[in-house]
């Protein structure tokens, strides 16, 4: 009867906060323009806060189907009352439907930029005045990404279509989450630090972003290792790298087993080759302009730089900085293959995320989502608080000066980095910490 009362408790607990949070995805959408995103930041950080109540409940109670069934409720319920809304927070979704529509006609979607005039029978009053870029990028999602645009716009060439699309894959995404929990013998209602954070739900239900996608086979090929099908594993990470590229570097989470290697690149390989009639330089679309256009290598994208030129007066060429990151990334990695222990490719995971996310420091929300992935396996206060505190970005619509973004980028980083070095030390010199922070949680 105890397990009972403390289900029904929970039970109530979730509905409550559950139900306050969904009034508020619907209150978020009044927000529209640039003068709208202070009341919509107050309304994420608002739901940011009831996330955070929530995760502490599910952890602390005892693993219930129940629990769970309510976590994957209020879960689509939140994307579902977002969903048919038009994207407010970017239009990226547009050029999506576009590269769908282009491919749809026989043309390889790397060849011309939305204004060509070859393309101009394609052009409409919906999709094509909206697309960013149209004017002069190329697109830029990779090949998997771009069978999906196919595929989707072969059903429906609409933004809501699209939206739906990447809310499928998150249902792949729950679907690997709680099998992975079940094997992991953990609590299955630990989906919830990733289906009800407010970050992936904006970004995803709302936005569209194709990150989603990403996740949805990151998740998978983590289960594929703990399953140990090496086939299934080093398919499945090369479909995410397919989809933005930046998973790639959760290689030597898996590569311990090395019949994984030649799967990667050869499905890599492969999904360039199909869209190689454009010519090998041209089938990475506009990737080289959009580095230029961030200030990449100017060094003007890294938080890191500013923050060393702002203490020490000290410059460092952006290109030199990316060989650092190189660097560092690379000693990460061979780490994570030569020490690190097999059991722990959860965790290396999350490290080789993390580290790429900071040092790269973006300058969008939506590349933080990848790092919600694991605080459902690896719950650390440092990345609950970076994922969260990556919100703030919305304020460069505001403003994205220099000085502006490098006080948004301080809000974001250094508490997190403070955060994550209290941790650190606490785990080294075993120090009790709080049952959320623990990996010790309790069995199904």
């Amino acid at each position: 009867m105890k397990r009972l009362h403390v289900d029904i408790k929970t039970a109530i607990l979730l509905v409550l906060l559950g139900g306050v949070s969904l009034v508020l995805y619907r209150a978020g959408l009044n927000a529209s323009g640039v003068s709208g995103i202070r009341f919509f930041m107050k309304v994420a950080f608002v739901q940011s806060a009831i996330y955070l109540l929530a995760a502490w409940i599910v952890v602390r109670a005892r693993s219930s189907n129940a629990t769970l069934l309510i976590v994957i409720a209020f879960a689509i319920a939140f994307r579902l009352s977002i969903l048919f809304a038009p994207p407010y927070l970017s239009d990226d979704i547009y050029r999506y439907v576009w590269d769908g529509r282009v491919q749809a006609a026989g043309i390889n979607p790397y060849r011309y930029i939305p204004a060509a005039p070859e393309l101009a029978q394609l052009r409409d009053e919906t999709i094509y005045p909206k697309i960013n870029r149209k004017d002069w990028a190329h697109t830029i999602y990779p090949p998997v990404a771009q069978i999906v645009f196919f595929l989707t716009t072969r059903i429906s060439e609409s933004v809501t279509w699209m939206k739906a699309t990447m809310l499928l894959f998150e249902l792949v995404t729950f679907w690997a989450v709680v099998q992975l929990l079940t094997l992991l013998n953990r609590p299955r209602q630990l989906l919830l630090m990733y289906a009800w954070h407010p970050l992936v739900i904006w970004e995803f239900a709302g936005s569209g972003h194709v990150d989603a996608i990403s996740i949805a086979f990151i998740a998978l090929a983590l289960l594929a290792w703990q399953r140990k099908s090496d086939l299934g594993a080093g398919f499945t990470l090369a479909c995410a790298t397919l989809v933005k590229l930046f998973p790639v570097v959760l290689a030597p989470a898996v590569l311990k087993r090395w019949r994984i290697a030649p799967v990667l690149a050869t499905t890599i390989v492969a999904g360039y080759l199909a869209y190689i009639s454009v010519g090998p330089g041209a089938v990475f679309g506009s990737l080289p302009g959009y580095t230029q256009e961030r200030g990449l290598l100017r060094g003007q994208q890294f938080y890191a730089l500013s923050l060393a030129h702002k203490l020490f007066g000290f410059d460092l060429p952006g290109i030199a900085y990316i060989i650092v990151v190189l660097l560092v990334m690379s000693a990460i990695g061979l780490w994570v293959l030569l020490k690190g222990r097999r059991e722990d490719y959860l965790k290396h995971a999350m490290v080789l995320a993390t580290a790429t996310t900071v040092l790269f420091a973006p300058h969008f929300s939506w590349y933080f989502c990848w790092l919600v992935l694991f605080l459902c396996f690896v719950p650390r206060l440092s990345i609950f608080y970076l994922t969260i505190a990556s919100l703030l970005l919305y304020a460069t619509w505001l403003g994205d000066s220099p000085d502006e973004m490098f006080v948004i980028n301080s809000l974001i980083y250094l508490p997190a980095l403070l955060i994550g070095v209290v941790e650190f030390f606490r785990r080294r010199f075993n120090v009790k910490l709080p049952a959320i922070l623990r990996q010790d949680q309790p069995s199904q």
